[in-house]
């Protein structure tokens, strides 16, 4: 089965946060709703990994590091 990187889980949320996974799983509902309000489909569990680090970039101390693929 093929590793699907388009998509994050709850339990690398978990890690990135230092949170619970019934957390992790609560910011995922999160932020799939705001997904959602704009008119995306989303995936109960997972989150789109782009829209996450868009929306979480600043919050894992990541200011000014920069990526080619985001």
């Amino acid at each position: 089965m093929k590793d699907n990187n388009r998509f994050i889980h709850a339990q690398e949320v978990a890690d990135d946060f230092g949170v619970s996974r019934a957390k992790a799983y609560r910011m995922i509902k999160q932020l799939n709703e705001e997904l959602e309000s704009k008119g995306y489909m989303t995936v109960a569990g997972r989150v789109s990994r782009r829209y996450y680090i868009e929306r979480t970039y600043t919050s894992l101390g990541m200011e000014g590091e920069t990526n080619a693929s985001i």
